[in-house]
């Protein structure tokens, strides 16, 4: 399962990314802002999966 949880943490990121520099290019703002909430949304969910894994028993 944390698996899965990186991989679309990655997958956020990687499209936000996208979008944010799409519409900064093109000069929609709208598209700019929603990818910089679905990176930072990819990020949260990314850092969420690293605390899981530091308080995880090895």
């Amino acid at each position: 399962m944390a698996a899965d949880e990186k991989a679309q943490a990655k997958g956020e990121q990687a499209q936000g990314k996208v979008k944010k520099v799409v519409g900064g290019a093109v000069g929609n703002e709208s598209m700019e802002a929603e990818g910089r909430a679905e990176e930072s949304k990819g990020d949260l969910r990314q850092a969420k999966e690293k605390a899981k894994d530091a308080i995880k028993p090895k």
